[in-house]
């Protein structure tokens, strides 16, 4: 007995599921993934203390300020708020 087109197919998918069903999970999708919701960056955000604050700057100085943060391979949002509290003391 011949197998039909369709039955084939079905039968791919079958085992296609399968072999998904039992890969495991990599893990930059799963738990160890480094990467962050949104809801739950800014929670994380919040309980840090830290408020969204955004202000208009001269390109000049934002290319200035982005270029220290890189050769001090620091966030550039830490490097503003250090400089902040530098000039605000």
């Amino acid at each position: 007995m011949s197998w039909k087109r369709t039955d084939l197919e079905r039968l791919k998918a079958a085992s296609l599921a399968d072999r998904l069903r039992q890969s495991p999970t990599p893990d930059r999708y799963g738990k160890a993934s480094a990467i962050v919701s949104r809801k739950e960056q800014r929670r994380r955000d919040r309980d840090a203390g830290l408020v969204p604050f955004a202000v208009k700057l001269p390109v000049d100085l934002v290319r200035r300020l982005q270029e220290k943060a890189q050769a001090e391979r620091r966030p550039l949002a830490e490097l503003v708020a250090e400089i902040l509290e530098k000039g605000l003391r």
